[in-house]
């Protein structure tokens, strides 16, 4: 990564750069990047392919403005921490959200700083973390929103739960082996072509606010904020777009052809 484009990202996200190795400023760029860059596939709805270079990394979600989904946001910011300095590398996780885990799937990165390690995540939509969690078991982390926990599983690793009222419920784990290049293009691959992702027929968006987020699925806009939600079905495309642009800064720097999968 060139040291323009590092200018470039912070000024993308609208943060100073800082200069020290620490878990606040590691958690200030995590913050940012999750407030401003939105994640979203349309992309991959459209069947376009996605690049994982730190160029193309670059130009899609800084140069153009655009979002992505987890392999590019958290490939930017892994780009950007091992630039800094930031001792980081790229891990891959399995998710739970629908009962059988899928494979590892998505990706996530796991910085080490005075020994301790701490996930990082800009890239999992409504339950990405606001913020980055230690890596330790059996206690509660709590952010602005949100309350996470680890739990130990003998098959799976570390499996990083989140409290929904009184009940805990299973996100993703993570087994913590090393991921290669290869095995984030499997991945990949694997995310944005297969019919059985759920990236590649619907289209979704994410981007937290201030005490909230709003999110989109396929017509359904939904913002929750403060306790209450709000939700509509956007009904043309003109609607579309201008929301698209509204919540999430996204049109007309999206290059759609044809909405018919959103629809």
């Amino acid at each position: 990564m060139k040291q323009n484009q590092l200018t470039e990202y912070f000024s993308r996200i609208g943060l100073s750069q800082p200069n020290d190795i620490t878990i606040e400023n590691l958690t200030a760029i995590h913050r940012h990047q999750h407030r401003t860059i939105p994640f979203e596939n349309f992309d991959v709805v459209q069947g376009m392919p996605i690049q994982l270079s730190q160029e193309a990394l670059h130009e899609k979600l800084v140069v153009n403005q655009r979002g992505g989904y987890c392999q590019e946001l958290n490939g930017l910011l892994l780009n950007v921490l091992t630039h800094m300095g930031f001792e980081a590398r790229a891990l891959l996780g399995r998710v739970h959200l629908a009962g059988e885990p899928t494979g590892r799937s998505h990706r996530v990165t796991l910085a080490t700083i005075e020994g301790k390690q701490w996930l990082v995540d800009a890239g999992f939509g409504t339950f990405t973390p606001r913020a980055p969690l230690l890596i330790e078991t059996n206690i509660e982390q709590s952010n602005d929103l949100q309350t996470f926990r680890f739990i130990e599983d003998e098959r799976y690793g570390f499996l990083l739960q989140i409290k929904q009222g009184d009940e805990w419920m299973n996100v993703y784990s993570l087994d913590m082996t090393y991921v290669g290049a290869n095995d984030l293009e499997s991945s990949n691959f694997f995310t944005s072509n297969s019919p059985k992702s759920i990236f590649t027929s619907n289209c979704i968006a994410a981007l937290p606010i201030e005490g909230g987020i709003v999110t989109l699925l396929n017509q359904k806009i939904k913002i929750s904020k403060n306790g209450s939600t709000e939700e509509w079905l956007l009904e043309d495309e003109p609607a579309y777009l201008a929301a698209l642009q509204t919540y999430f800064g996204l049109a007309p720097n999206v290059p759609f052809q044809t909405l018919e999968k959103c629809f």
